[in-house]
């Protein structure tokens, strides 16, 4: 039965019509309008690090679901902490769907581990695996220089860090100092830490700006999230491979990082290691670097509470990225599907290639004129037999040939004597057949000749008649057909001259004046 024919009370009978774009766009306001923001515990599942757009996909799981998972480009570059295949987190984003897949997503804004205790699992597990390749050996140590000429600061310029340990320093023992600048919290952190330590082992020894004879590595106190930077492989393994000493003084006291592994000497504070750079102490100045160094942490916390109240104000906002998230997210679908077909064409081309070149190779010069030559062998070798066979059968052809020839020769003049004779009695035949014809033929002709003579008209006109004509030519064979002073031709048996009728009858008279000829023309006879 068709949708017309179906009874008025069937279910769904007077339900309304939707397209997919409006019942999609339908479930997107209601999801969007139901949740909005929400927070959400899970482990990280199918993470492989960002698109190539900038943007990561990923999913979050339990025991019982899935939940799809985005972070924009822009978002996961301010992310402390990154995401990680298994690590359980909890996230802060907003719910929505992508109708491209009928599926709904959470857009990640936040990411922050489960707790302490996920992190610290992470944690422990690359300090196990860094450990177990020798990093962190007590015979990799250094021992310190006793009075170093010039030390090599990593730090960032701005903080309280570098101003703590250059007065530390100036009240301990004054000495060269040379500050690399870097980033100690944030994506590029972990980066341009490695790159200073490994740019000041590279100096020269005598070179225009002076090696350094110690480094150290300092920031100040913060949560394990502020300080993942200096858990980072890349950081660990440039303190280890330095051969120049390194101090790691990185957070407070009660911080630990895997730097303070790798490093030489570990102390405990940014100022304790500018105390452990030099040979003297000074407890009061100690005191109001530690102090100062608390009063600028309490600052970058105020800072940073700031700055969530107002990120928490702009997702009220609604941003270009929510604009975006869809066509973001159907181009990325898009480019991994062309992706793809890219290689599976690449794929197939190389398949095809590998089996031209086999037949190229089996095509090639070489092959060929090995084929050639051994073809050319075999074909001389039968040209050779082909040869001795034809010029045996030739001369037995030739042999046949001459006696068939030789009795054909005979029988043939035998035929030719006999047509000899043939041509010639039926030449005289010919002959005389022709001379009785033409006799004929003179007969009839000399007969139609006398009769034409006898009928025609020019035998009546030598017997002195004349035959009279118009001008056009056309014979008058009546007088009253000639009107007078018509122009007039006369014909005679030897001539035919002109005249002009006069249109009187009766007889002629008995003499007229014959008229003077002129010489060269005919006279008239009238």
């Amino acid at each position: 039965m068709s949708e017309s024919e179906q009874p008025a009370d069937a279910p769904g009978a007077n339900a309304p019509e939707f397209s997919v774009s409006e019942l999609s766009g339908a479930l997107k306001r209601a999801i969007e309008d139901r949740f909005g923001y929400v927070r959400v515990r899970g482990e990280i599942s199918g993470y492989r690090g960002p698109h190539s757009s900038g943007h990561v996909y990923f999913s979050l799981k339990d025991t019982g679901a899935r939940l799809d998972a985005v972070i924009w480009k822009g978002v996961f570059g301010r992310m402390r902490v990154r995401p990680e295949e298994g690590l359980e987190v909890v996230v802060t984003g907003k719910l929505t769907t992508f109708a491209g897949k009928s599926a709904y997503q959470i857009i990640v804004e936040s990411l922050e581990p489960a707790g302490v205790g996920a992190l610290m699992a992470l944690l422990e597990a690359r300090r196990r695996k860094l450990a177990e390749e020798g990093l962190f050996d007590a015979a990799r140590k250094q021992l310190l220089p006793f009075l170093p000429r010039v030390i090599g600061v990593v730090t960032s310029p701005t903080g309280a860090v570098i101003r703590d340990i250059l007065h530390r320093l100036a009240d301990r023992f004054p000495l060269h100092v040379l500050v690399w600048p870097v980033r100690v919290q944030g994506e590029t952190s972990a980066e341009e830490v490695a790159r200073a330590i490994h740019g000041f082992n590279a100096f020269p020894v005598d070179g225009a700006i002076p090696r350094p004879d110690l480094i150290i590595v300092a920031r100040g106190g913060g949560s394990l999230e502020d300080l993942w930077s200096f858990n980072e492989e890349i950081v660990v393994r440039a303190a280890a491979e330095s051969h120049i000493p390194l101090i790691s003084a990185v957070g407070h006291e009660t911080d630990t990082t895997l730097i303070d592994f790798a490093a030489d000497l570990r102390a405990p504070t940014p100022t304790a290691a500018a105390e452990l750079a030099t040979p003297v102490r000074a407890e009061l100045l100690a005191g109001l670097a530690d102090l100062e160094g608390r009063l600028k942490g309490a600052a970058l916390r105020a800072a940073e509470r700031r700055r969530a109240e107002l990120r928490s104000l702009a997702r009220a906002l609604t941003s270009g990225e929510a604009i975006l998230a869809g066509p973001r997210q159907r181009l990325d679908t898009a480019v991994a599907a062309l992706r793809a077909h890219g290689r599976a064409d690449f794929d197939a081309r190389s398949l095809k290639l590998a089996r031209l070149s086999r037949r190229l190779a089996r095509q090639s010069p070489q092959a060929r004129l090995a084929g050639l030559a051994e073809r050319r062998r075999g074909l001389a070798q039968r040209l050779a037999r082909a040869g001795a066979m034809f010029s045996e059968r030739a001369r037995d052809r030739l042999t046949t040939a001459g006696r068939r020839l030789a009795a054909l020769t005979r029988a043939e003049g035998r035929r030719f004597d006999e047509r000899a004779r043939f041509l010639a009695q039926f030449e005289g035949r010919l002959r005389r057949g022709f001379a009785e014809a033409q006799k004929r033929r003179e007969t009839r002709l000399s007969a139609a000749t006398q009769l034409l003579g006898a009928v025609g008209y020019r035998s009546v006109l030598a017997r002195g008649f004349a035959l009279v004509r118009d001008a056009a030519g056309a014979p008058l064979p009546r007088a009253a057909a000639i009107a007078p002073g018509q122009a007039l031709r006369i014909q005679f048996a030897d001539d035919t001259v002109g005249a002009t009728a006069d249109g009187r009858g009766g007889d002629p008279p008995t003499q007229r004046a014959k008229p003077k000829a002129i010489k060269g023309q005919q006279g008239s006879l009238f």
